[in-house]
Formats: C-alpha cells, structure tokens, sequence
C-alpha cells in the first residue's frame, strides 16, 4: 500500500490476519472465563447441604455472582478504554482463579458469597462485555460477525463446564472441583491474556477511529446511551422467562425435568446458530436492524409458548426462541461502535452488557413471584412479551433517530 508522498504505508490490522488470531484467543478466553457463571449453579444443592441453609439463603452466592459480573462488566470497559484490555484481563483472570480457589475454603455462605461476588463474579466479566468491546476495535468489515462470534463463548462454557464439573464433584466433593477450575482458570487463562497485548488499531494510530466512521444520529451520546439500557434491560427481562423457568415450567406441566434441561440445551445450542447468523446478518444491514429483527423475532417466540404447551410442540418452539434471542446482546456491542467513538467503546459497551445483566436477574425474579400470584407460567409469558414490547420500542427510536440522520450525511 503506498501512502501519499509514494512511500509504502504498512497495510491496516483490521480484519488482518492479527484480528483473526485475537478472535480465537478471545473466543478461548470467554470459553474458560464463562465457567465463574455456571459453576456455582451446578454445585448449589451440594454447598446447601454442607452449610445447612435454606434455599433462598442458598441462592445469595448466585445473586452476588451476578451484582459482580454486573459491576465488573462497567468498571473494567471503563479500564481498557484507558489502558488497554490485556492488562485487566491479566488481573482479572488471576481473581477468578484465585476466587474459585478461596470459595473452596469457604466456612459460611457468606464467605462463599463474597468470594462469588467479588472475585469470580468481576473476574468472569472481563471475558464478555469488555472483551467483545476490545475485540470491535479490530475488524472493520467483519465486525459484526467477529463480536457475535467471541459472544458464543459464554454458551460454549454454557454447554462444557457444567458437564464437566458433575464428574469431578461427584467423585471427590464440590471443594476439589472449585480449586480444580481455579488451577484451570489460572494456568490457561493468563497465557492467553498476555497474546492480546497489542494496542488496538485507533491507538496505534491515534486517531480514534478505529476503521470506519462513526454513523451519524440524530441523538446525543447520552440519549443513545440510555436507550440502549432500557432496550436492554427490556430484552432480557424477556428473555428470562423461558431460559429460567424452563424447567420448572416443564415440571408443571408434566413432562419432567430432564424434558426441561433438554429445552434449555436446545436454547442454548440455537442461540449460538444464531449468534453467528446475526453476526453475518450485522454486518450487511447494520446492528440496529439486526436487533430489531432479533427482537421481533423473540416477541413472537414468546407468544408461542403460551398456546402450544404439548411436549412435541415446546421443543420446536424453544428451538424457535433459542434461534430468535441469541443474537441479540452481541448487536448491542456492534452499535456502539456503529454510532459512538470507539475510545469510549469499553466503558460504553460495559454500561449496556449491565442492564442486560440486571434485566436477566430481575426478570428471572419477575416471572416467579407472577407465577406464585397466579399459579400459572401463561402470566408470566405475557409478562415478558410486555418487556419485549419496550425493547422494541426503544430499539424504534433508535432506529427512527438514526434514520433522521441520514439527511446531514448525504
């Protein structure tokens, strides 16, 4: 490539073969990490019998995990917009090891609770948000599908850790399982972390671009911003219901648990499908499209469950869902660094990936106490079809605002 006064320009590292290796180790990286968001579920009836609590006091190290990795997503985007990713990454992949090692040596919930909380909780979200946000300053014409694909990591975990920590729990006690994946975490994870230690591109070159354009909108950075939030507090609330209450729905109806955790695997399994297909899908048409489509899609998915609740029929219908939400969260990611600058990409990133977080957790919450008011899952449907409904709406504005934009651009 020549440059203007016909010296030869080094050729960009966006969507290089540079970007290409840091989407494999990112996609490694959130594999591994993701394990600090299923391991405490898969040992929660093990640690309620060893410290003789109930369940709901049992399920605090669940909730902790959660405010954590909530927080976390937040303050280390904030970090890497500064210092960079693979530092905090460094640091924090050191905390999940560590605090999966210091849960094993918990005498009370509240010990464990804490170490959930601060340690694995933090330690796990530099292996979403911040690392989805770190990994869009590196391609340009393939960033949709490079975000979307580093987001598959947390189904990847979704699907490999807890199938693996029953065996090794099982044989030599929930405590030996933790210090195993502590050691794990540590000893892949920090080898991994010190691969991405390259500046990002816009940092290399100092002009903050980060590839193209930011698009223009017809909002402020800060009106962007909070409706991104409630798009994504609405989504998840929505999406909760039938990723939480799957299984308990499936027991009430009949059919089992196992029928249940065999749904939620087909979600699961679907949702990475259609991670990828939206990652493709962002790339043609833009993130605010393809959320919207993402979005639509769910809304409809949801509706669905509320007439058709044979056996037959909910497999087909959570596969439908599973293809429908998966895309969803990764778009936001893809829009901030459509239409905000991408030094502020981690921190605004971070902010999003947050009111998902809490609309996950609140409508897990939501959907239980509706279904204990009215002994049946048919309200809660309806529920997060009403949640859904706001995302939409929010996602409009966006879309509408966008649009008005394009005017100043031409």
């Amino acid at each position: 490539m020549l440059s203007a006064n016909g010296v030869h320009a080094p050729a960009s590292p966006l969507d290089g073969p540079q970007a290409w290796m840091r989407l494999v180790v990112s996609l490694a990286l959130g594999t591994i990490g993701g394990v600090g968001m299923w391991a405490v579920i898969v040992v929660l009836p093990a640690v309620q019998a060893e410290f003789g609590v109930d369940r709901a006091d049992a399920s605090l190290p669940y909730t902790a995990t959660m405010v954590g990795f909530a927080l976390g997503n937040v303050v280390i985007g904030r970090a890497i917009d500064r210092i960079g990713y693979w530092l905090p990454a460094l640091v924090t992949s050191i905390m999940l090891g560590l605090g999966f090692i210091a849960a094993s040596l918990a005498i009370s919930i509240l010990q464990f609770s804490l170490a959930q909380g601060i340690l694995i909780g933090v330690g796990t979200a530099s292996t979403f948000g911040p690392l989805i946000a770190d990994l869009s300053h590196w391609f340009d014409k393939r960033r949709g599908l490079a975000v979307s694909a580093a987001a598959t990591g947390s189904y990847l975990a979704g699907a490999l850790w807890p199938a693996l920590i029953p065996g090794i729990a099982g044989a030599h006690g929930w405590r030996t399982a933790y210090v195993v994946i502590g050691v794990v975490c540590i000893v892949a994870m920090v080898p991994l972390t010190l691969m991405l230690r390259a500046k990002p591109p816009h940092a290399q070159s100092g002009d903050g671009s980060g590839g193209r354009a930011v698009l223009p909108i017809a909002l402020s950075p800060a009106g962007l911003q909070a409706l991104l939030v409630v798009a994504g507090l609405g989504c998840c609330v929505a999406m909760s219901m039938p990723q939480v209450h799957i299984v308990a729905y499936c027991m009430d109806l009949g059919y089992g648990v196992a029928r249940g955790a065999d749904m939620l695997s087909i979600m699961m399994a679907a949702g990475i499908v259609s991670r990828i297909a939206s990652g493709f899908l962002a790339d043609r048409i833009g993130g605010i499209r393809t959320l919207l489509t993402g979005s639509l899609l769910q809304g409809m998915a949801l509706l669905l469950y509320i007439p058709f609740d044979g056996l037959a029929s909910l497999y087909v219908v959570s596969l439908i869902f599973g293809l429908s939400q998966g895309g969803i969260v990764p778009c936001y990611a893809v829009i901030v660094r459509e239409y905000m600058p991408a030094a502020e990409a981690g921190q605004r990133v971070g902010i999003v990936i947050m009111a998902t977080i809490l609309g996950m957790a609140i409508g897990g919450w939501m959907s239980g106490w509706i279904y204990d008011l009215t002994g049946s899952y048919s309200a809660a449907f309806l529920n997060g079809i009403a949640w859904n409904l706001l995302n939409v709406t929010a996602m409009v504005l966006v879309f509408w605002s966008a649009r008005r934009a394009l005017p100043a651009r031409s």
